[in-house]
């Protein structure tokens, strides 16, 4: 004699939730946008390249996610209020945040290239700021009606560790790191989990904006003798920091490559 059951589909880990990211127009942002609609979360995904985006939701689409692409460029502090206002209009309130977007340029500080100090403030600080004061209100607000929510900043190794020519990057993701500590003394309180994810070398278009030829030397040659991360290793890691039970807030993640040695 044999007993039929029916079988109901587990709820995904991230059912129900909204998550914005940004610098989704390629590698980590790209595939955490991907790897979080997987996990059931509707994606809002911000970056410059519209084409990149479009192409992006339309493969979250067709694997039967849901995402919304908006154009912006989080240096404008005005059109990411605009952004967290269409986020909000569209799929309601976000409750994670992965505030991802940034840009690397080493060399060395005695060739003072000023302009290239200012893109990486600009980009990895401003923006980041501009970013977290649009979305914080819908974060608390979200927190406050599901009982939790998430801010995910993206730092780097460099704000532990030292790198030669890397000061001002490293400079700028220290500020990102020592900020998010901060804010969870701040946000947590209020249901609001503050992380800031740390990783060593990760094979993206990161590596391709550098411009000084003793990083670019130094990088290539890492890859003879370290496997760099992947953006999905990455991506990952933000799914499983959004997926813990709502007591457990991991505010620091250092993620090296095994043959990174620093």
């Amino acid at each position: 004699m044999t007993t039929e059951t029916s079988a109901t589909p587990s709820a995904q880990p991230l059912d129900g939730r909204v998550a914005v990211i940004t610098g989704a127009s390629s590698g980590i942002g790209e595939a955490s946008a991907e790897h979080l609609a997987s996990l059931g979360a509707k994606v809002a995904v911000l970056a410059r390249r519209a084409e990149r985006l479009d192409d992006l939701v339309a493969r979250i689409g067709k694997n039967g996610g849901t995402a919304v692409a908006i154009a912006v460029d989080v240096t404008d502090a005005a059109a990411v209020r605009a952004a967290a206002d269409r986020v909000e209009a569209e799929l309601g309130d976000a409750d994670l945040l992965f505030n991802n977007a940034g840009v690397m340029l080493p060399g060395p500080i005695e060739e003072l290239r000023a302009d290239q100090w200012q893109q990486q403030i600009d980009l990895n600080i401003s923006g980041l700021m501009n970013v977290i004061g649009a979305f914080t209100p819908q974060l608390v607000r979200a927190a406050e009606q599901r009982g939790v929510a998430d801010l995910i900043n993206t730092s780097s190794s460099a704000a532990q560790n030292l790198y030669p020519t890397f000061a001002v990057y490293a400079g700028t993701k220290a500020f990102v790191s020592h900020l998010s500590k901060h804010l969870r003394v701040e946000l947590g309180p209020k249901s609001v989990r503050v992380s800031a994810i740390e990783p060593g070398i990760v094979g993206t278009e990161l590596q391709d904006h550098v411009t000084d030829t003793g990083a670019r030397a130094w990088l290539e040659g890492s890859k003879e003798s370290v496997d760099w991360l992947l953006p999905d290793d990455i991506a990952r890691t933000v799914g499983f920091i959004a997926s813990l039970p709502l007591r457990v807030n991991l505010p620091q993640v250092f993620i090296m490559p095994t043959g990174q040695p620093s």
